[in-house]
């Protein structure tokens, strides 16, 4: 089976209104949902600048998240994405007049955001499928080990220079 396409905001898939999109950011991935006409909605960290810079480990790591309708190629920036309803296989997704019904109610509301129970996977899922579903958690526990295995690095090499 062949990998599906990655697209960027240079060039562009062809999402279909409920989509859900994968955006391949340096260090992890961020999901939206696509909207119609070039929008999608997707969480963002409250406590972090512009909504679309999730660029950085703290948006990982967040408690609270804003849901914002953005425009996909203002989220992707300079990152990938592509076009990955994986859960259709399990989940039958509800209609998408009201998947987009549900998304317009949610726009600028505030979210609590957990990334192990409650991430932006499980949000665009629950609006698609009625279920929030992520499979991050084995991502999850790589990372924090990577995190905490350089936090231990950088803390021996610190002792080593005094």
């Amino acid at each position: 089976m062949a990998a599906p396409e990655r697209f960027s905001a240079a060039h562009p898939g062809d999402p279909q209104p409920g989509d859900l999109i994968e955006i391949f950011r340096p260090a992890y991935q961020h999901w939206a949902l696509y909207l119609g006409d070039g929008y999608i909605i997707n969480v963002t960290p409250v406590d972090e600048g512009p909504p679309a810079t999730l660029g950085s480990a703290k948006s990982v790591f967040s408690r609270k998240a804003r849901v914002r309708m953005q425009l996909l190629k203002d989220v992707v920036g300079n990152d990938t994405y592509q076009i990955n309803n994986k859960y259709d296989g399990t989940y039958a997704p509800l209609p998408v007049e009201e998947i987009i019904r549900q998304a317009e109610y949610l726009i600028n509301q505030e979210v609590s955001y957990d990334l192990l129970g409650n991430n932006c996977e499980h949000f665009v899922t629950l609006l698609r499928y009625g279920e929030g579903v992520s499979d991050a958690i084995g991502f999850v526990t790589a990372a924090a080990g990577a995190f905490s295995l350089l936090g231990l690095l950088r803390s021996r090499s610190r002792e080593r220079q005094y």
